[in-house]
């Protein structure tokens, strides 16, 4: 007994210590292999590919395995004395292949310039990066490459410059013309009128876009019509004098004041909506992903079947030539030493992508077992889902969970849909049925688009009428939220006149 303590409290510092105990080995347990199998299970298709191939490019023991290529993961490193009827005991062998050992450890060791090219074919690979062009980062990126080639003075180049890393990521450059000169003047240590500002947008327009550097919305609109016809008059009219109208939707407002027919005013309209409200939009830097659908689920013979597709999952093994290696070095501790640290490194990548590729399989054929009835029927027939219960049916925790459905998408009778959209809470039905949030919008969106346009449903009518055809029980309020959820405007916004 621990001296000073009742009997109460010794037991409570026991239970103390077992806990501490408990979440050390746990805390010990996150081993190296373990947080690489969590970051590689959370990669989204794209980047797990990517990933791949810079494993492939770092480790030597990787390689893509081809055919019935031998499985790996659980073997142990070779042993240094079996020879298995192999001439890797050859000294040619041996130095052919500490050859390219030395050549790998002087390309991609601990220079931090990165991996170099082999001489031979340096110069082709240099001329063709060259010739490639590099993908911008930003939209400051994309621009400055479109003005790249103007022939322009240097002073110029810089007021360009300056206003094109200004510009906000809608392309918009909100700062007063003054302000922006006064501080480039002092930036440059020379004066820069606002002129010359105002040059450069137009310059910088000239070569990009029509209203790239507005001032705000209004601005990249009218920037965007043609000035001085007549045809624009009343949509200049409507941007200057009436924009807080036209966003609430009060057309007859605008006709009053413009003495304007409302189809006049509709028609204009029409024109305003084909402007870009954000000039900077396709000057973005990286284009968005492409959505490559790990998940395949498909009707065979009457079945759904899930799978994934293999050419998003490929299979790494080790390389004969350099596990030969291993045996061959045991005399030279120091290689000896470098081998088997990148063998261990390439067995617990593919265990990893291995480890990945199995709990992505049994997620997916989990959620699609519980959501058996969206495939047969769309949408509409979602069931609410949550993590945890497919956490709790896998016994796996909720995290993992998480990073398994976390960027990936699946292809399915009704489309690609991302995995997290399966998992969402919902309603009961007056039936006693459930359904999930997802497809009481979904039902909400349908009559939005059958509603009359000339009298809008209220969301005291949508919810009235969600329960009565529908027995989905929800508040105004509810509504309200999920057609926000959805970009619907209001009932008064939704008015055509």
């Amino acid at each position: 007994m621990i001296e000073g303590l009742p009997t109460p409290t010794l037991h409570a510092h026991l239970r103390f210590g077992l806990h501490q105990s408990a979440r050390l080995e746990q805390r010990l347990l996150q081993s190296p292999q373990m947080i690489q199998a969590m970051q590689i299970l959370q990669l989204p298709s794209l980047e797990l590919m990517e990933r791949i191939d810079a494993e492939l490019t770092e480790n030597p023991f990787l390689e893509v395995a081809e055919g019935e290529a031998e499985q790996t993961s659980s073997e142990d490193p070779a042993d240094p004395h079996d020879d298995r009827g192999e001439d890797a005991n050859t000294t040619e062998g041996l130095e052919g292949m500490l050859d390219e050992l030395e050549r790998y450890e002087r390309d991609f060791g601990d220079s931090p310039a990165g991996p170099r090219l082999p001489a031979e074919d340096s110069d082709r690979k240099y001329e063709a990066m060259n010739n490639t062009a590099a993908e911008p980062e930003c939209l400051a990126d994309a621009v400055l490459q479109q003005i790249a080639m103007l022939s322009v003075e240097d002073e110029d180049r810089q007021v360009l410059e300056y206003i094109v890393w200004s510009l906000d990521e809608h392309g918009y450059l909100p700062e007063d013309r003054e302000d922006v000169a006064r501080e480039l003047s002092r930036q440059l240590n020379r004066t820069v009128a606002p002129e010359e500002i105002v040059v450069g947008l137009r310059r910088l327009r000239r070569v990009t876009h029509p209203a790239l550097g507005a001032t705000d919305l209004r601005d990249a609109l009218l920037l965007q019509l043609s000035e001085g016809e007549a045809e624009h008059t009343l949509e200049r009219t409507i941007l200057t004098e009436h924009l807080d109208d036209l966003e609430a939707n009060r057309l007859p407002r605008i006709s009053k004041a413009t003495g304007r027919t409302v189809e006049e005013i509709k028609a204009a309209i029409g024109v305003i909506r084909g402007l870009d409200p954000h000039p900077g939009a396709e000057y973005g830097g990286r284009t968005a992903n492409t959505i490559t659908p790990e998940v395949i689920v498909e009707e065979v013979d009457g079945e759904f079947v899930v799978r994934l597709d293999k050419e998003r999952n490929r299979e790494l093994t080790i390389s004969p030539a350099y596990r030969r290696l291993l045996q061959q070095s045991s005399e030279d501790e120091k290689v000896r030493e470098w081998v088997k640290q990148r063998l261990e490194s390439a067995r617990w990548f593919i265990d990893a992508l291995r480890q990945r590729q199995s709990t992505l399989e049994r997620i997916a054929r989990e959620v699609f077992k519980r959501q058996h009835g969206f495939l047969e029927r769309g949408i509409s027939a979602l069931q609410p889902m949550r993590m945890q219960e497919v956490a709790d049916a896998l016994e796996v925790h909720i995290s993992t969970i998480s990073r398994g459905v976390s960027g990936k998408h699946a292809q399915t009778p009704n489309g690609i849909f991302p995995l997290k959209f399966f998992f969402a809470g919902g309603t009961t039905k007056s039936t006693g049925e459930a359904t999930s949030r997802v497809s009481v919008q979904d039902r909400l969106r349908q009559l939005v688009d059958d509603e009359d346009k000339s009298a809008p449903l209220s969301d005291d009518q949508l919810a009235e009428t969600l329960a009565e055809k529908d027995g989905i029980q929800i508040a105004r309020r509810t509504v309200s939220k999920y057609r926000r959820a959805l970009g619907i405007g209001s009932s008064s916004q939704r008015r055509e006149f």
